[in-house]
């Protein structure tokens, strides 16, 4: 066939044979999967945010817990252990809901998942912050409201499917001080911020998140928890979805772009635990 045609049309057709090799080599390559090991190395050259709280005997809580109790078992000297020496082993005895926690949907409602149950592709996630904490500052009753992740999703987009939000208060920084946590009037109703049950019904239906977390103890807002309404919390577990409670360091995390790592133990039937949080930026 090339014999038959002109050398100046056969050299443009072997050119444009050799061009198209070229753009199918290149676009190949373009659309190879980066492997695990590469995907690491961008990883960890990111800055890493722990949004946990450390937890001992004396931090906040639900006022419903009892305080956590620790034994020192084994330590490393004679005389300090109560069963022995040679190394430190300590036992631990609190609630599972005990400082930065996850709740299980099976906290509030019988028969959803148990933290065993839970997947662990549920811990790796995009994360989405929604800052009020200007409002909350100037408001600690305030409460979540749909145009407040509408006015995010203008700047940023729709709520990634699968996301966790989490709602910046920056209640954190009152963080150990249980007094300041709840913030309690004189006839004893509490003034803290939490979430708006049309905001989590946009969320967790329209937008299918995941799971959400918060800064103070409480989904709820403080006003509503002192009645006794804890409606957010219990329509977010109904979902059966998990929660995390008492983060921390929001204010160090973009609002848009980063992961959040939500790692916690398998107890067996466990409806809470704490838990490890962590964010890496973009």
């Amino acid at each position: 066939m090339i014999a038959r045609l002109s050398k100046k049309t056969a050299l443009r057709i072997l050119l444009l044979g050799a061009l198209l090799t070229g753009f199918c080599f290149m676009a190949g390559a373009a659309s190879a999967e980066p492997s695990l090991l590469e995907i690491y190395d961008i990883l960890k050259a990111k800055e890493f945010v722990d949004l946990t709280h450390t937890f001992d005997t004396e931090i906040p809580h639900w006022p419903g817990f009892p305080k956590e109790k620790r034994e020192t078992i084994y330590w490393y000297d004679k005389g300090v252990g109560t069963m022995g020496y040679g190394f430190f082993a300590q036992v631990f005895c609190h609630v599972g809901q005990w400082g930065t926690h996850v709740d299980a949907p099976a906290h509030f409602i019988k028969g959803t998942r148990t933290l065993d149950q839970i997947d662990v592709k549920e811990m790796l996630l995009p994360l989405v912050v929604i800052d009020v904490h200007e409002k909350a500052a100037a408001n600690p009753d305030y409460a979540l409201t749909v145009d407040d992740v509408k006015e995010w999703e203008k700047k940023h987009g729709p709520v990634p499917e699968g996301a966790f939000v989490a709602m910046r208060t920056d209640w954190s920084k009152k963080w150990p001080d249980a007094a300041a946590m709840r913030n309690a009037d004189d006839a004893g109703t509490a003034h803290y911020p939490g979430w708006g049950m049309e905001a989590l019904k946009y969320l967790y239906e329209e937008r299918k998140i995941t799971a959400s977390g918060h800064e103070p103890t409480d989904t709820d807002p403080g006003v509503s928890t002192s009645k006794g309404d804890y409606s957010c919390e219990a329509y977010i577990l109904s979902q059966d979805k998990y929660q995390i409670e008492l983060l921390a360091n929001l204010d160090k995390v973009p609002e848009h772009g980063a992961i959040v790592v939500v790692a916690f133990p398998k107890p067996f039937f466990g409806s809470g635990f704490p838990a490890r949080v962590f964010a890496i930026l973009p």
